[in-house]
């Protein structure tokens, strides 16, 4: 079976094509931008998984962590959650000044998030994921960027003295 996807940043995919291929025990063709998986149904579905990743502008690297240490990618619509047009501010909240909001919901959920166009990417494990997504929503809504922090470190905060419960 073959999986086709397409990729606007085929370079990152083809500087890479044989770490992924050994990493994900597939073969990647590609016919310009149409990039071809080949493999086994699980290895096809992960590697279509990474492929979408580095589509959203994460790296190789980063993406590669899905399919390990039970790590999942998530990916948001902004237009999906915001019905504004000012797409351009709201994308501006979610990064923050150089980059600093983005960093932030990165070290507090232990995800990777990734803006490109009105997607956002987030790999993560699962049990993070949630908390990332939420946090994002928050912020695309228009909530404070210290309420959505304050959240974050409240939950964690749970999470660690009720391990059980995750």
């Amino acid at each position: 079976m073959v999986q086709e996807i397409y990729v606007d940043n085929l370079k990152e995919i083809l500087r890479n094509k044989k770490i992924i291929e050994k990493k994900l025990k597939i073969k990647i063709t590609n016919r310009g931008k149409n990039v071809f998986v080949e493999g086994s149904g699980e290895q096809e579905f992960i590697a279509t998984e990474v492929l979408q990743a580095v589509n959203l502008g994460f790296s190789s690297d980063a993406a590669l962590r899905i399919g390990e240490e039970n790590a999942l990618l998530q990916t948001l619509n902004i237009k999906d959650i915001v019905k504004r047009n000012d797409l351009e501010r709201v994308r501006a909240r979610i990064i923050g000044t150089k980059g600093k909001t983005l960093k932030t919901l990165a070290h507090l959920t232990s995800c990777q998030l990734s803006l490109h166009d009105n997607q956002i990417g987030i790999i993560g494990p699962a049990h993070e994921i949630e908390d990332a997504k939420q946090a994002v929503i928050s912020l695309i809504q228009g909530r404070k960027q210290g309420n959505v922090y304050s959240r974050l470190e409240r939950q964690r905060k749970k999470k660690n003295t009720e391990p059980d419960l995750v």
